[in-house]
């Protein structure tokens, strides 16, 4: 059975290469290492952020060229500039970075924006922090529902959000179709260790809720950077689980580390990410 004809889709994070890449090599590596789509990445800084300001018209042609979409977005850019902030300057900049970033992936053509589960990073959290997030996360949606985008959270690795169910407080609170979650089995798999969780049961929590799932490998206490086949994520059983919550997205999440031998690492992680989900999806 070829890629197309399958059940699922399986996209590659735009980390996994070289940055100096040309949209065109790093389509065309995806496309060669069997991944059907790309998730390209916004994270904090300076150069990811300048993208939102730049004309998407070479990204276009990349897409148009190799015929390899990009279908979703990591932001993770509200790392250093969060929706909690105490500092007024900071929430107001993050807000900005929400609505460039949703006209960005309206104009690509991206579906999911996958949001961090933060309401503060590199400074301590509170009730007022808390309150903040709440207030901007709606604002966010709002901006979101005009363009059609879903935004999802990621589960992440500190305890204001490394949960479906923490995760699903919010999607809860704020009540919208363009809410939901983009859970990370890997850190899931942590944080199961942490509170004696099954993964599964909370995934289930995010029941009708789950747009796709991050596919990444961890080992205990480790969120970064675990080759696939050495950490204790539980890929098919956790595949099986978001199968039956009707997820058919995934993303291999994983990072090149200036190693001379990435192309071989992406093409491995291709094959070993396409093995569980053939035997997840049955």
């Amino acid at each position: 059975m070829d890629n197309l004809n399958k059940e699922y889709r399986l996209g590659l994070y735009e980390k996994s290469m070289p940055s100096t890449l040309t949209w065109v090599e790093k389509l065309t590596i995806a496309k060669k290492s069997g991944f059907d789509y790309l998730e390209i990445s916004i994270d904090e800084s300076d150069a990811k952020l300048a993208r939102l300001d730049q004309p998407t018209n070479e990204i276009k042609k990349a897409i148009q060229k190799t015929g390899v979409p990009i279908s979703s977005m990591c932001l993770s850019g509200h790392r250093k500039y969060p929706l909690g902030s105490h500092d007024k300057e900071i929430q107001k900049k993050s807000l900005e970075i929400m609505k460039k970033a949703i006209d960005f992936a309206a104009d690509l053509g991206v579906r999911i924006i996958q949001l961090a589960g933060y309401d503060v990073y590199y400074e301590d959290g509170d009730l007022y922090t808390n309150h903040d997030f709440e207030t901007n996360l709606k604002k966010c949606v709002e901006m979101a529902a005009k363009k059609g985008i879903v935004l999802g959270f990621e589960t992440m690795e500190t305890p204001f959000m490394d949960t479906v169910e923490k995760a699903m407080r919010y999607v809860n609170l704020v009540s919208s179709p363009y809410l939901g979650v983009y859970p990370d089995i890997g850190n899931l798999k942590n944080a199961s260790l942490l509170y004696g969780v099954d993964v599964d049961e909370d995934l289930m929590c995010g029941k009708g809720h789950i747009f796709a799932s991050h596919l990444k490998e961890t080992v205990p206490g480790k969120y970064r950077e675990i080759p696939f086949g050495t950490g204790h994520t539980e890929f098919v059983k956790n595949i099986k689980t978001l199968k039956r919550l009707g997820v058919r997205m995934f993303v291999g999440e994983f990072w090149y580390v200036n190693n001379e031998d990435w192309q071989d690492v992406v093409k491995n992680a291709g094959v070993f990410l396409r093995d569980k989900l053939d035997k997840g999806f049955g």
